[in-house]
């Protein structure tokens, strides 16, 4: 006898049984409820979404929430009006804020459209962190060529990248990679990279995605033509500076004018604030007369290029002259939201109406990001999110004191007095003035994109015995233009390079043979702290002059400093490095010890141990019995 299929299920107590071949695929919960069973209550609702019955509406963390709308409403099958996602901000710390959400928001719009009632979904840190993906390993060929001087003529590079079991953002890496490598001039540059699928995690984008690997890359070649010339390799780097004419070949147009071109100003400039000549000498001093730690100190240029794009924004003043600003930027700890107070304050106080910047700014509320309300809102991301959100802000509000300055004419001719914002407001809606401005940014060549200059030097020690290594100071030199808010630029430049210290020095993403996370925990992946952070750390903004093709002159303060961490990869390196010449003075066969090798990233305790000696100790009482039979 055939079997049947049925679904039972109670309504108010009541048992209720169907055969599912019995019924229409087609047939809704409410046709069933209204037409199979006793309970003819249940009303239909305005079957276009214009209710809210069956829209999705969820709050999600991400710095795509467009992308989380689109991918929800193809999950669902419905179409995009009928779901609307709300950001209000995403944490700082751990992992890529961009795609990792997106499954997780899926997967709870799915559960609540099917349950018909609230879902909330949340992981905790081990599966985040398991589920991150991280940053992308690479293996790396290259091909250099160059002078005696160090002038590197040509650079041959193939790059094999670890995107993980799918593809995520990978793609994108290249362009970070290159564009990082770009900080220096190598004449002739071949550029290769293969994309690789394997047993792993999807990687994902995290903060300067493929530029922190390109700079680590580029300087991992200026070191080993400096071991190969035994030449100082710091007059490596700076032969190898661009010059203006160089820096537009390599970059075209982001190069802008000659008076931007700000790096060579820096370099020099922070040499000499933090007397890194004579201070090298008395690293120099200290390694000779001290065995089982060493120090080293390397000064390091960062070249970050960054792209504007298109976006949204509204500013609307409401009746009792408060006003609502609208971004579709996500506010993720870069003080975006605070960017865009300050830039409404100061652009609708143009109008003079009594009220000052301050006093406009206690009267500006940001309001969350909200799919529906503001499309085309693309990601919160290249640093630049900030300017541009910053800049359909102004133009929204110059439109604003464009309706409001005929009713302050009039209101001053009719008074003879000033006349206060709040009156100003007033009489706009009395006269039915609209006072909500829309506007889509839109940047054109020359404001599309522009390059990002910034050097530091950092001194570190390092414990021959145990592998440890200390900053002991870094000295930055940052170019942010006229800053749009210098406390907040300088809390990004401090933060982004202690990020950039972490990837460098301490943050090892581990793995077993079957692709499975191993470091899942903040026990086993080490992030930095505040004994990890320099002991002295001097930060300077420079402000660089008046930049016509930038927003207010500003310039982006959130990725590119990150880069600037790689000076104490490069100091760490020096340290081993004298390490290993001594260990070549204990060796009575004359062994020869590698000089120009690549120290890896991360350079933890452990592996700066292996690459001091992890035999150096006996090494040492070797060569000390060796001397004293010799006596």
């Amino acid at each position: 006898m055939k079997s049947k299929t049925c679904l039972v299920f109670a309504i108010n107590g009541e048992r209720f049984e169907l055969e599912l071949a019995s019924i229409d695929p087609s047939t809704t919960l409410i046709d069933f409820l209204r037409n199979k069973t006793p309970f003819k209550s249940v009303k239909l609702g305005c079957g276009e979404g214009g209710c809210g019955a069956c829209v999705v509406l969820l709050s999600n963390s991400s710095q795509v929430p467009e992308a989380v709308h689109r991918t929800i409403a193809l999950c669902l099958g419905v179409p995009e009006n009928n779901v609307r996602v709300i950001t209000r901000r995403v944490g700082g710390g751990f992992g890529g804020k961009a795609t990792k959400s997106i499954p997780v928001a899926a997967a709870c719009a799915l559960a609540a459209s099917k349950m018909q009632r609230p879902v909330r979904i949340y992981v905790n840190r081990k599966t985040d962190m398991i589920t991150t993906g991280g940053r992308h390993p690479m293996k790396i060929t290259y091909s250099v060529g160059f002078k005696s001087n160090g002038k590197i003529t040509a650079l041959d590079l193939e790059l094999l990248l670890e995107a993980g079991i799918s593809e995520d953002v990978s793609p994108l890496m290249a362009s970070g990679i290159q564009g990082a490598l770009m900080k220096y001039d190598w004449g002739a540059l071949a550029f290769d990279v293969k994309v690789c699928k394997t047993n792993t995690v999807s990687r994902t984008a995290v903060r300067a995605p493929g530029d922190v690997q390109g700079t680590y890359i580029g300087e991992a070649i200026i070191e080993k033509v400096a071991s190969y010339l035994s030449l100082d390799v710091d007059e490596i780097r700076k032969v190898n500076l661009h010059t203006y004419e160089s820096l537009k070949l390599f970059h075209n147009v982001k190069a802008g004018e000659a008076p931007e071109y700000t790096l060579p100003l820096i370099w020099d400039k922070l040499a000499e604030n933090s007397e890194f000549y004579q201070r090298s000498k008395v690293v120099e001093e200290f390694n000779a007369s001290n065995m089982w730690r060493k120090r080293g100190i390397s000064r390091v240029p960062a070249v970050y290029g960054v792209s504007m794009r298109s976006t949204p924004g509204r500013v609307s003043v409401l009746s009792d002259g408060s006003i609502a600003v609208e971004i579709q930027g996500i506010e993720i700890g870069q003080g975006l939201w605070t960017k865009v107070k300050q830039m409404a304050a100061f652009s609708l106080g143009l109008i003079q109406c009594g009220a000052t910047s301050d006093e406009l700014l206690e009267k500006i509320r940001v309001i969350q990001s909200d799919t529906l309300s503001m499309v085309q809102g693309g990601v919160t991301g290249g640093s630049t999110t900030s300017e541009m959100s910053c800049e359909a802000v102004r133009i929204c509000c110059d439109g604003l004191v464009e309706r409001l300055l005929p009713i302050k004419t009039t209101l001053v001719e009719q008074t003879g007095g000033p006349v206060t914002w709040d009156n100003l407001i007033s009489q706009a809606y009395k006269q039915s003035i609209n006072m909500a401005v829309s506007t889509l940014y839109l940047p054109d060549s020359s404001t599309g994109g522009y390059i990002n200059y910034g050097v530091a030097a950092s001194e570190v020690e390092v414990n021959v015995l145990t592998g440890e290594t200390t900053v002991l100071r870094t000295d930055i030199i940052y170019d942010c233009g006229k800053s749009l808010n210098p406390a907040v630029d300088l809390g990004q430049i401090e933060g982004a390079f202690v990020q950039g210290l972490g990837f460098f020095m301490l943050e090892e993403y581990l793995m077993n043979s079957d692709g499975l996370v191993v470091t899942d925990s903040t026990w086993t992946y080490k992030i930095p702290t505040v004994d990890t952070i320099p002991r002295q750390f001097n930060v300077e903004i420079l402000n660089s002059g008046h930049h016509k093709n930038r927003v207010l002159s500003s310039k982006a303060s959130g990725e590119p400093p990150l880069l600037l961490a790689a000076s104490v990869h490069c100091a760490a390196r020096a340290a081993v490095k004298e390490a290993k010449k001594q260990v070549s003075t204990w060796c009575s066969n004359q062994q020869e010890i590698d000089l120009t090798f690549d120290l890896p990233v991360p350079a933890t305790m452990p592996v700066v141990k292996e690459y001091c000696g992890l035999d150096v100790v006996e090494k040492y009482l070797e060569w000390k019995i060796q001397q004293r039979k010799n006596i």
